[in-house]
C-alpha cells in the first residue's frame, strides 16, 4: 500500500473533493431533507473514496467514511469540562418568569425590558463537541457537569455532526459547541417499524433509546440509530471572535455547518417570550421531535456574563416547562393488580397511544372511588396525561361508549382467589399474606431491590418463574438456591446462574437498615428503617419494644408504630427472620442513639432533582442517619436544600426565604465530613 507520504497531488486534491460533496449531500439528506441525488449516486461517491483512502493511506478522522462506525472500545475514558455544563432553573408558570426577569433585571440595573434568545427545549441529551482547527475532536455527554464520558467514536456516526466545519479561517481556533441529541418522532417510528418486522424488541421511550445509543461501546450500533441533534450553546471559545448576541452565534453556527433550531426567535420582555411559548404550545404536535418547554436566555453576551451563575445553574436563563402532555385513548379492559401488601389496584388497558415521549397501554386509575368519581366505564374514550416519568393516570372520561360496561371491583382476589376486605374508606386489600402467589412474588422483588438487598441479577421475571415453580415460598428461600437448579429456568446459563449465587451470598453481609427495608413492614422505607436502626441499635431491642418505644422514632408515628408491632407480633414473621439469619444473614450491631446525640438532631432537610451519584431514597438514608427530618416542601423552618439535576419550584422557593442550598457535590462533602461513606 502507498505511504500517505507519496500520494500524488491530485489524488489528495480528488479525496478532499470527494468528502466535501459527500458531506455536502449529507447535510442536504439529513439536516435539511432536501437530498439532490439519489441513494445510488450517493452510495457511489462514498465507495470510491472508502477506495481512494484504503488504497493511499488516507483515512482520517473527519472523513465521511467513519460515520459507519468502529471496533468496540474496552471502556469509557473520563472527560471533565473545563466549563461546566450547568443546569437551568425552570419556571412552570407566568408569575414564576416575572420572577426570575425582575432579578435579572436588578442585578443588570437595567429598568427597561430585557432581550431574550428563545428556543424549543427538546427533550434529548445535552453532549460537547470540541472543534480544533476546525475539525471535531472531541464529543463527551454531560454527565454530572462538571466531568462525563468520551463519545468521540459514537458522535462521528451522527450525519447531523460535521466532522469539519464550514470555514476557512479556523487554524489555531478551538471552540466548543453544545447541543441536544435527540431521536426524531419519525426515526423513532421507523426504529419500531423495522424492529417488528424483524420481530424483534420495539423501543419504547425515544429520549432513553438515544441515550442508550450514545453509550454504546461499539459504535457501530450507534450508527444504526437516525440519531440528531441541535446546537444550543457554545462553552470554550479560543482563537476567533463570535457575535454579541446569542441569535447571531446560532446563525455562524448555521454557516458552519452545525445543525441549530429553526424555530428559535428574539423576544423583547416577558410578553413578547409569553406569545413565543404559547405558540410553541401549539406547534408541538406537529413537530417532528419531542420537546417539553421552551428555553428563554439573555441575549446578550455581555449581560449573561455579568449575571454570571450559582453553583448550579446559570442566572440569564430558565427553562419554562410546558404541561403535561395529554392524548385521547380507548379504555379496552381494566384489571386488578395485587400489591406486595395485599393492596388490590385497578389498572384501565388502552388501546395504545403515544404520550409523553413513550406508548403508553395501561393507567393507573389509583382505586375504586377513583372509577366512580370519573364515572369510568370498559368502553369509554378517556385523556391520558404523563408528564417526565410520573406513572401515566387517567384525566377524565370523553365519550361514552356505546356498549360501556360497568367496572365491578373483584371480591376475590385475581391472584389467589382468597376474600378481598375493606381497609379504610378507599382501598380494598387481599389479607391471604404470602400464600398469595402476587404478594409473594412482589415481597420477593423487593426483598431483591437495590433499596434493600440489593441482590444483582434477581429480577422480576426469574423471580416469577422461581416463585410459580415454588422454588422460591418465601425470601428466605432465596439463599437456598443452587447454580444447579437456577440453570434449568429459562434464560439463565451457568455463568448467570453462578453470578446470582455470587450475588445472593454477597447479600448476607448488611446493615440492620437494609434489613428492615427489606422485610416489607407496612410503611416503613428506607428512611424509617433507618431511623428504627439507629435507635435501637439491634433487631431484638426493637422486636421487644412496644408501641410508645417505637413512637419515640423520628419519622415514627402511631399508625407506622402499629404496622411495626403487628409485624414483630406474628410468629410466622419472626420464623421467617430466624430462617434468614439461620441462612447467614448478619449486620454489624451498632451502638443505639437517641435523637438527640446525632448531628442533624432538629434539622429538615429537603431533596429536589435529580442527583447522579446516589437515589433520593439514598441521600434520604444518609441524612435519616445523621439524625435528620427529610421533609416533602420548603418552609421557613427548613434547614437546608439539597439541589440535584432539575430542580424545580423548591429551589425557588428556597432562594426567596434565604434557606441553605447544597448542590450535589457540595451535599457530598457534607455527608462525608459527618463520617458517611459515599
Amino acid at each position: 500500500m502507498t505511504t500517505s507520504d507519496d500520494v500524488p497531488a491530485s489524488i489528495r486534491q480528488e479525496v478532499e473533493a470527494l468528502r466535501e460533496q459527500i458531506e455536502f449531500h449529507n447535510r442536504q439528506y439529513h439536516m435539511l431533507d432536501r437530498p439532490v441525488i439519489p441513494d445510488a449516486e450517493f452510495d457511489a461517491l462514498l465507495t470510491s473514496l472508502e477506495q481512494l483512502e484504503k488504497q493511499y493511506g488516507l483515512q482520517s478522522p473527519d472523513s465521511p467514511t467513519q460515520r459507519v462506525g468502529s471496533e468496540p472500545l474496552p471502556g469509557f475514558v473520563e472527560v471533565r469540562h473545563e466549563i461546566p455544563m450547568l443546569s437551568l432553573e425552570k419556571a412552570f408558570n407566568e408569575e414564576e418568569f416575572a420572577q426570575f426577569e425582575s432579578r435579572a433585571a436588578k442585578r443588570v440595573e437595567i429598568e427597561g425590558e430585557l432581550e431574550y434568545c428563545c428556543e424549543p427545549k427538546v427533550d434529548g441529551v445535552a453532549v460537547s463537541l470540541i472543534y480544533r482547527d476546525g475539525v471535531l475532536e472531541r464529543g463527551a455527554t454531560r454527565g454530572d457537569g462538571a466531568k462525563g464520558e468520551d463519545i468521540t467514536h459514537n458522535v462521528r456516526t451522527i450525519h447531523d455532526i460535521p466532522l469539519r466545519l464550514i470555514a476557512k479561517k479556523l487554524t489555531g481556533t478551538r471552540i466548543e459547541i453544545r447541543g441536544e441529541i435527540f431521536l426524531g418522532k419519525r426515526g423513532f417510528a421507523a426504529l419500531n417499524e423495522r424492529a417488528r418486522t424483524q420481530e424483534s424488541k420495539t423501543y419504547i421511550n425515544p429520549r432513553n433509546t438515544a441515550a442508550g445509543a450514545i453509550r454504546q461501546l461499539d459504535s457501530r450500533n450507534t450508527a444504526k440509530l437516525p440519531l440528531q441533534m441541535f446546537c444550543y450553546s457554545v462553552g470554550l471559545v479560543e482563537g476567533l471572535e463570535l457575535p454579541e448576541s446569542l441569535f447571531e452565534i446560532f446563525t455562524v453556527l448555521d454557516q458552519w455547518g452545525l445543525p441549530t433550531n429553526a424555530d428559535r426567535k428574539v423576544c423583547v420582555g416577558s410578553h413578547e417570550c409569553l406569545d413565543y411559548c404559547r405558540q410553541l404550545l401549539q406547534k408541538r404536535p406537529q413537530l417532528d421531535y419531542e420537546i417539553d418547554g421552551a428555553v428563554i436566555k439573555l441575549n446578550q453576551l455581555s449581560l449573561q456574563q455579568e449575571l454570571g451563575q450559582t453553583a448550579r445553574s446559570p442566572r440569564w436563563a430558565i427553562a419554562w416547562k410546558f404541561p403535561a402532555e395529554e392524548k385521547s385513548a380507548k379504555v379496552l379492559d381494566v384489571k386488578f393488580q395485587v400489591g406486595r401488601m395485599g393492596t388490590i389496584t385497578p389498572v384501565a388497558r388502552l388501546d395504545p397511544v403515544f404520550v409523553g415521549g413513550v406508548t403508553v397501554s395501561n393507567a393507573t386509575l389509583h382505586n375504586m372511588a377513583e372509577i366512580k368519581r370519573l364515572k369510568l366505564h370498559i368502553g369509554d374514550t378517556v385523556i391520558v396525561r404523563r408528564a417526565g416519568d410520573v406513572i401515566p393516570q387517567i384525566v377524565q372520561v370523553i365519550e361514552r361508549g356505546e356498549n360501556r360496561v360497568k367496572v365491578k371491583r373483584p371480591k376475590k382476589c385475581p391472584a389467589c382467589d382468597s376474600a378481598v376486605e375493606r381497609d379504610g374508606d378507599i382501598q380494598f386489600r387481599c389479607n391471604a399474606g404470602l400464600t398469595c402467589p402476587a404478594q409473594r412474588k412482589q415481597s420477593v422483588i423487593h426483598f431483591a431491590s437495590r433499596s434493600a438487598m440489593d441482590i444483582e441479577g434477581l429480577g422480576e421475571r426469574l423471580i416469577g418463574q422461581l416463585v410459580d415453580a415454588e422454588a422460591v415460598k418465601n425470601v428466605a428461600d432465596i439463599y437456598n438456591l443452587t447454580v444447579e437448579g437456577l440453570s434449568e429456568f429459562e434464560r439463565m446459563a451457568e455463568k448467570s446462574a453462578a453470578n446470582l449465587v455470587d450475588a445472593i451470598e454477597k447479600s448476607k453481609n448488611t446493615t440492620l437498615s437494609r434489613f428492615l427495608a427489606a422485610l416489607g413492614i407496612r410503611e416503613v422505607g428506607v428512611a424509617t428503617a433507618t431511623a428504627l436502626a439507629n435507635r435501637f441499635g439491634d433487631l431484638q431491642p426493637m422486636i421487644d419494644a412496644d408501641a410508645e418505644a417505637l413512637q419515640q422514632v423520628p419519622d415514627v408515628g402511631e399508625v407506622v408504630a402499629r404496622h411495626v408491632r403487628e409485624f414483630f407480633d406474628k410468629p410466622e414473621n419472626l420464623d421467617l427472620i430466624a430462617a434468614l439469619r439461620e441462612a447467614g444473614l448478619k449486620w454489624p450491631v451498632q451502638e443505639a442513639r437517641t435523637p438527640a446525640s446525632t448531628p442533624l438532631a432538629g434539622q429538615t432537610f429537603v431533596l429536589t432533582g435529580t442527583l447522579e451519584r446516589m437515589t433520593r431514597n439514598e441521600a434520604r438514608e444518609k441524612l435519616v442517619s445523621l439524625g435528620a427530618k427529610v421533609a416533602g416542601s420548603v418552609s421557613a423552618r427548613t434547614k437546608c436544600v439539597v439541589a440535584g439535576e432539575s430542580a424545580g419550584s423548591k429551589l425557588t422557593r428556597a432562594e426567596e426565604l434565604g434557606v441553605k442550598v447544597l448542590d450535589e457535590q457540595e451535599f457530598v462533602a457534607f455527608l462525608q465530613q459527618h463520617g458517611v461513606k459515599i
